[in-house]
C-alpha cells in the first residue's frame, strides 16, 4: 500500500477484498489511509483470474462494460528493495481522516496545514508516521489521527466537522486543541477547544440525540473518489477503526465444469489467452508458454490440433454446451448431483461415496471433493448498515461505488480447498415439510421475520427462506462444529453452501461444507476423510446427539422469535451458532428442534428416529 510518494505498509491480498477494499479506512499502526478507487489502480499489476458465471453475475450488477476479474497486486520477492519497481507495487492510499491529533501538546488540524511533517523509514513502512515539529511541549511530537469521522448509510465518509462543532457556524479561525477532563476515556471526558475564542465542547454531543442539533447535513463526500455529491442522508459520528464503516458486498462461486467437454472448458477458461490466435504456428507458442508457467492447468493433455479446432468451435459458436452462465447455485446443483460428476477436471474432482452408516433413508449420497475453487468478486460496498439478506435491491443499503466513472475491471480472488457434498432424499424432505408440526415451527419463525424487517422499515413478508432452508442450514452448522473437532481445520475456516428449493420443478436439498484457503493448507484431506460412511455417520450421531440437550436449555429451546423479533428459534452460541466467516446468513435462520427433538418440541425434527 503506498500515497503518491511513500510506501506505508502492507496487507494480503484478500484483504483487499473483505476488509480494505476501494473506500474503506485502514487503520495502520501509526497513521490511517483511505483505499483509493479502482481508477487509481494499475490494472497491469492484477492478474486476471478466469471464471465465466462469476464474471456473469458480475456484469448482471455492474453493467456488461466490466470485463475482467482481477487479483489484487501482490509483492513477487519477499523483501525487495523499496526503491525498485517491484517494490513500490501495492494499491495507491491517500492519508484520513485529514485531521490529526499532536500527543503532546493536543493541537488539532489538517495534515496538510503546513503544521506537520511526515517521517518515512523506506524499509520499515509501518513505522512512517507524521511529526508535530514545533510542538511546544517536545521537539519532534508524534501526531496520530483524529480517531472521529462522519459517515451516512448511502456509503458518504467525511472528516469530522470540527469547526462546525465548535463554533457553530461562526467565522472564528483560531486553532483547536484536543484534551481530556477525568480519569476515564468515556466521550463525556473528551473535550475541543478553540485556542482564540475559548470555546470548547464535549464530544458527547457528537452522539445521540444531540448530533443531530450539533452536525450538519452529509456533504455526500466519497474520500476515494476525490467527489462529492448530492445527499439527503442524516450523517452520525463514528469512530476509525468502527467496524460499521465498511461492508464488502461481494459475490462468490465454485468454479464447476460449463462446458460438456473438458477441452472446451480449458478454452473457455483461458479464452484470454486464445482469442486473437490466428494459426497453429501462433498457438504452439501459447500453449507453450501456458504449461511453463501453469497459468491452465491440464491444457498440456491435448495436442495442437484439438486445441485449435476448439478455438474454432468457440469463435463460430458451435458445438458449445454450456451447463449456465447467469444463475450461481442451480449449475452447481446440476453438477453435484449429476449421475457422473467430473472426477479429474484441474479445478473439480470428486469422488461419490454412499450414505453414512445409519443415514440411509435421509442421505441420498455423498460426494466427496477432493479438490474444488472458489472465486470472490468485490462489487462495492455499503457503510453504517450491512447488506440485508433480500433478493429486492430496493430494501438494501445503496451500495456505493468502488471507483470514478464505469470500470473495465473488478477485484477478485480464488481460493482451493476441499469439502463434503450431502444430497438428501428428496421424497423424505417433501414428506416431512408436509407435517403439521413443522408447519406450526415455520409459522413461529416467520412471525419473528416480519417482526425483524418491520422493526428495519421493509417487506415484512419479502424474503422468507422455505422451511427446509432453515432445516439444512442448522445441519450444516452442527457438522461444521462437529467436524473442527476433528478435521484439524478450525471451525473458521470451514464454510457452508446450503442448496434448499421447494420449487417442484427445480427441488434442490442438499449442503457442501468445505475448506478454502488461498494455499494448499485447504487441500490437506483432513476434511474429506471424514465424509466416508463409516466417519460421517459417526459425526452425525454426535452432533445429534450435542444438539439435543444445549447447556443453555430450557431458554434455548423454549426461545420464541417472535417475543423478540429474531431470526432463529431454538437455536444460539452454546449449540448451533458458528463464526460469521463460516455461514452464509449471519447465523440467521436456525431452528435445531427441526433437526433433532429438543426438550419444548419433539415432533417437527427429521431425525426424529435417531433421537435418545
Amino acid at each position: 500500500m503506498s500515497t503518491n510518494s511513500y510506501v506505508v505498509g502492507q496487507v494480503r491480498p484478500s484483504q483487499l477484498l473483505w476488509a480494505y477494499g476501494p473506500g474503506s479506512i485502514v487503520d495502520l499502526p501509526n497513521l490511517s489511509v483511505v483505499t483509493m478507487g479502482l481508477n487509481k489502480w494499475d490494472p497491469n499489476r492484477c492478474p486476471p483470474v478466469e471464471e465465466a458465471r462469476l464474471l456473469a453475475e458480475v456484469k448482471r450488477v455492474l453493467g456488461p462494460q466490466v470485463q475482467r476479474l482481477r487479483i489484487p497486486p501482490f509483492l513477487k520477492e519477499d523483501r525487495p528493495d523499496p526503491f525498485s519497481a517491484e517494490g513500490r507495487v501495492g494499491v495507491p492510499v491517500s492519508p484520513f481522516p485529514r485531521w490529526l491529533r499532536c500527543i503532546k501538546c493536543g493541537l488539532l488540524a489538517e495534515y496538510d496545514s503546513g503544521l506537520f511533517d511526515i517521517k518515512s523509514f523506506p524499509y520499515r513502512p509501518e513505522r512512517t508516521h507524521f511529526l508535530h515539529t514545533n510542538c511546544d511541549k517536545g521537539k519532534h511530537a508524534d501526531a496520530v489521527p483524529a480517531r472521529f469521522l462522519l459517515a451516512c448509510r448511502t456509503g458518504h465518509l467525511d472528516d469530522f466537522p470540527w469547526n462546525w462543532f465548535i463554533h457553530g457556524g461562526t467565522d472564528c479561525k483560531g486553532t483547536f486543541r484536543f484534551f481530556e477532563r477525568g480519569a476515564s476515556l468515556q466521550t463525556e471526558n473528551l473535550w475541543v477547544k478553540c485556542d482564540t475564542c475559548g470555546n470548547a465542547r464535549s464530544l458527547v454531543h457528537a452522539f445521540g440525540k444531540d448530533a443531530a442539533d450539533n452536525l450538519p447535513g452529509c456533504r455526500g463526500r466519497h474520500p476515494h473518489l476525490d467527489s462529492y455529491e448530492d445527499c439527503t442522508q442524516e450523517p452520525r459520528t463514528i469512530l476509525l477503526g468502527a467496524t460499521n464503516s465498511w461492508f464488502p458486498v461481494t459475490l462468490s462461486v465454485l468454479a464447476i465444469p460449463l462446458e460438456k467437454n473438458q477441452l472446451s472448458q480449458l478454452v473457455l477458461d483461458g479464452w484470454e489467452h486464445f482469442a486473437d490466435v490466428e494459426d497453429e504456428v501462433e498457438l504452439k507458442g501459447i500453449v507453450k508458454t501456458l504449461v511453463r508457467t501453469s497459468a491452465l492447468p491440464g491444457i498440456d493433455k491435448w495436442d495442437i490440433p484439438s486445441i485449435w479446432q476448439a478455438i474454432q468451435h468457440r469463435s463460430s459458436g458451435k458445438a458449445i454446451e454450456v451447463v449456465s452462465e447467469g444463475d450461481i447455485k442451480g449449475p452447481e446443483w446440476e453438477v453435484l448431483t449429476s449421475q457422473n460428476p467430473p472426477s479429474d477436471w484441474p479445478h473439480f474432482m470428486s469422488t461419490g461415496v454412499a450414505a453414512p452408516t445409519g443415514y440411509e433413508r435421509e442421505v441420498k449420497r455423498v460426494l466427496l471433493l477432493e479438490r474444488l475453487r472458489e472465486v470472490n468478486a468485490l462489487v462495492g460496498y455499503t457503510r453504517v448498515e450491512a447488506p440485508e439478506e433480500t433478493s429486492d435491491p430496493d430494501e438494501r443499503p445503496p451500495m456505493a461505488d468502488l471507483t470514478r466513472g464505469t470500470t473495465e475491471w473488478v477485484p477478485a480472488n480464488e481460493v482451493h480447498g476441499e469439502g463434503i457434498f450431502i444430497e438428501f432424499n428428496e421424497s423424505v424432505i417433501q414428506s416431512w415439510e408436509n407435517d403439521a408440526h413443522v408447519a406450526e415451527r415455520d409459522k413461529t419463525l416467520f412471525a419473528g421475520h416480519q417482526g425483524w424487517r418491520n422493526a428495519r422499515h421493509l417487506k415484512p413478508d419479502a424474503g422468507f427462506p422455505p422451511s427446509r432452508y432453515t432445516m439444512l442450514h442448522t445441519i450444516a452448522h452442527l457438522l461444521i462444529r462437529e467436524l473442527a473437532l476433528e478435521c484439524g481445520y478450525n471451525a473458521a475456516s470451514i464454510r457452508e453452501r446450503v442448496y434448499a428449493s421447494s420449487d417442484p420443478q427445480a427441488p434442490m436439498a442438499g449442503i457442501l461444507l468445505y475448506t478454502a484457503a488461498a494455499d494448499s493448507d485447504g487441500t490437506l484431506g483432513g476434511l474429506i476423510d471424514l465424509g466416508k460412511p463409516e466417519f460421517l455417520g459417526r459425526l452425525l450421531d454426535q452432533a445429534l446427539e450435542r444438539a439435543s440437550i444445549c447447556s443453555s436449555d430450557p431458554l434455548c429451546a423454549e426461545h420464541d422469535p417472535s417475543k423478540d423479533r429474531s431470526l432463529h428459534a431454538a437455536a444460539c452460541h452454546s449449540c448451533t451458532f458458528v463464526s460469521e466467516t463460516s455461514c452464509e446468513r449471519g447465523n440467521r435462520y436456525l431452528d435445531r428442534a427441526l433437526v433433532i427433538a429438543t426438550l419444548k418440541d419433539s415432533e417437527a425434527s427429521l431425525f426424529r428416529e435417531h433421537g435418545a
